[in-house]
């Protein structure tokens, strides 16, 4: 039994179960997510997702649930994020780390350490997918994704700058002028300028709750994902899980303000 508690938000929180999903199919064993509700994801799993019948998935509300101290105890090996961060390299376990581990196992991390595009246990729940219906119905012929992170990366800020957005998104009307765009972003500051620059051309989750320590917040958090998924490319922010999953589900090309390398289904 391989038993996981994925941290950070909602993208590293997919791409750690995903990287769960194939250890534990490497090693013949059932996997049981520990989802935790806090602040930077107060939201259980089914006010997102679909039911997921490969794994399951338990929702725990306090690091002291007796659910999760019980797993816990029964784990014959426990690491951490930093055990797994030095046991990777190029996203990927050690061989010998592998190994080595017993069963059961509990991990505990942000980290993915197997590289996978597999997002098929992430469906929408219906209610959501509606949403995410109706705003992509408007994307015309062709749209292009722009994620803009601000409010609470420091490090994507300093490289993404929204001169650098602006260049991107002009030089893709020069190359393509039918193209409208689909703004996903933690700043109405910067949705309110990019409107102004490209009047009639931004769609976005319009209402849109911004804080993530509740349920609305990560399901326009979800709704926006999706749209970005939907979209012919994005522009995106550098050192961001957000962007990257938007590209990862669907195998789009990406491009990063501040780091103009073009990635097509990385």
């Amino acid at each position: 039994m391989l038993i996981i508690q994925p941290s950070g938000g909602l993208c590293n929180r997919m791409r750690v179960i995903n990287s769960a999903w194939e250890l534990a199919k490497k090693r013949g064993e059932r996997l049981i997510v520990l989802w935790y509700l806090c602040p930077e994801l107060n939201c259980p799993f089914e006010a997102l997702f679909q039911p997921v019948k490969e794994i399951r998935i338990i929702n725990i509300h306090s690091l002291k649930d007796p659910r999760k101290l019980f797993y816990q105890l029964i784990a014959r090996q426990r690491f951490g994020n930093d055990d797994i961060l030095s046991h990777k390299t190029d996203g990927v376990l050690h061989q010998d780390f592998f190994e080595s581990l017993k069963n059961p196992v509990y991990l505990f991390t942000w980290e993915h350490f197997y590289p996978s595009r597999d997002y098929h246990f992430y469906v929408p729940c219906a209610s959501l997918q509606k949403r995410i219906d109706l705003i992509t119905a408007s994307f015309g012929k062709r749209c292009v994704g722009v994620h803009i992170r601000r409010t609470d990366n420091t490090v994507s800020m300093g490289k993404s700058t929204t001169e650098q957005f602006i260049a991107l998104m002009k030089k893709e009307l020069d190359q393509y002028p039918e193209t409208c765009f689909f703004l996903a972003t933690d700043d109405n500051k910067e949705e309110a300028l990019l409107r102004k620059t490209f009047p009639g051309r931004i769609i976005s989750n319009e209402l849109r709750v911004q804080e993530r320590n509740s349920v609305e917040g990560m399901q326009d958090a979800l709704v926006d994902l999706w749209c970005l998924a939907a979209s012919s490319k994005i522009i995106g922010s550098f050192w961001s899980s957000f962007t990257d999953t938007a590209a990862d589900m669907r195998g789009i090309e990406k491009v990063i303000a501040g780091d103009e390398k073009t990635k097509e289904g990385e």
